[in-house]
């Protein structure tokens, strides 16, 4: 976002549609790609994810204009993570039973690594070192060919193929759980990816920050723990749902108060803590997804059915905030309380479908 920024003529709003549209693409892959892991073909769609994701970033590397990286950014690499990221979720998810939120945490961890590895590598490369953003792009490239070698060799589905279901499950708009889970999810998502998106942005117009690099490794290097510690809470003690809705209504309030930082402490001091809780949010998410249903062979086609509806939401959520920030002239007061509000909401339908899947029972491990 920030180099597109300064180098591409177009506003913060138009250049934060290369992200959504990706993240939106990665989500909304979920429904065929659930099916398609289902019907046993999940090394095809995962080994032709893994090469739309090299010939994208590869792609970026030679692009000049705006639709150029669009196409290349946005559509190439976003359909590449759906093709790895949904199958990749609905088959680790075979493997584990009562301990399956901290697998995917553990999993989702990885994320977080390459949130510490990526920002600083393209900064230093392309500023630093003046190797220059192309090539910075294409070592990118090798780097995640290189760390997908292990996936596509030993990755596999444990449950024996079958024959495919249908592509969407009926059965689910009748539970109560599912529907206020997929609304809370959808809301949380919604306002969630504001900081990710725009923080650095945020640190250089705002605050003054000459290098908001060193914010996004704060923000990405904290949900290395996020996503691992809150889930083995979750699987060892509370229940998933019980320190879902919480983490929930904290995300929320940080992000309130998001619009009372004034200063470069501050600023960190935020970083550091919803990097935190939005990490434990990723991981926990996709682990309460699995569980949306009693029957394993469902579980891609469920997973899919929900991470399509979110995709909407990372497909329009960043992009509402950007024309939010443009209508107030690059204040972030409207966007940082659009995406707060949306969260606050999503934390209620969390607790809506622990309450339709438990009753009003306080102390019970859901």
């Amino acid at each position: 976002q920030q180099y597109y920024t300064e180098t591409l003529d177009q506003s913060e709003s138009s250049i934060s549609w290369i992200g959504s549209v990706q993240v939106f693409l990665l989500f909304f892959i979920g429904v065929p790609a659930g099916r398609l892991t289902d019907a046993g073909y999940f090394r095809l769609v995962f080994s032709c994810g893994v090469f739309l994701q090299v010939l994208g970033l590869l792609m970026t590397s030679f692009c000049k204009t705006y639709w150029q990286i669009f196409l290349a950014q946005s559509v190439c690499l976003g359909l590449g993570n759906g093709a790895t990221f949904c199958p990749g979720l609905a088959v680790l998810s075979q493997y584990f039973d009562k301990r399956r939120s901290f697998a995917v945490g553990l999993a989702a961890a990885g994320a977080a690594v390459g949130g510490l590895v990526y920002p600083v590598l393209i900064n230093w490369l392309s500023i630093n070192h003046a190797v220059g953003f192309p090539w910075a792009v294409r070592i990118s490239a090798f780097i995640m060919l290189s760390t997908y070698i292990p996936c596509l060799l030993w990755f596999k589905p444990r449950l024996a193929p079958r024959t495919s279901g249908p592509w969407i499950d009926t059965s689910a708009f009748l539970e109560l759980p599912f529907i206020f889970f997929s609304l809370s999810m959808f809301l949380n998502f919604w306002g969630l990816y504001l900081a990710f998106f725009y923080l650095g942005t945020f640190a250089r117009d705002r605050i003054g920050v000459a290098e908001p690099v060193y914010l996004l490794m704060l923000l990405n290097g904290v949900g290395i723990f996020g996503r691992v510690l809150p889930t083995i809470v979750a699987d060892k003690w509370t229940g998933r749902f019980n320190i879902l809705i919480p983490l929930s209504l904290l995300a929320s309030l940080l992000m309130y108060c998001w619009a009372a930082v004034v200063s470069k402490a501050g600023l960190f001091v935020f970083a550091g803590i919803y990097g935190f809780i939005a990490a434990a949010l990723q991981a926990l998410f996709p682990g309460v997804a699995t569980t949306m249903t009693q029957d394993p062979n469902r579980t891609g086609t469920r997973v899919g059915m929900i991470l399509g509806f979110v995709s909407f939401a990372n497909l329009t959520g960043p992009a509402i905030c950007g024309v939010l920030i443009r209508k107030e002239d690059g204040n972030y007061f409207g966007a940082q309380m659009f995406a707060a509000s949306s969260i606050l909401l999503g934390a209620f339908m969390a607790l809506a479908a622990r309450v339709a899947q438990t009753g009003l029972v306080m102390r019970v491990k859901a």
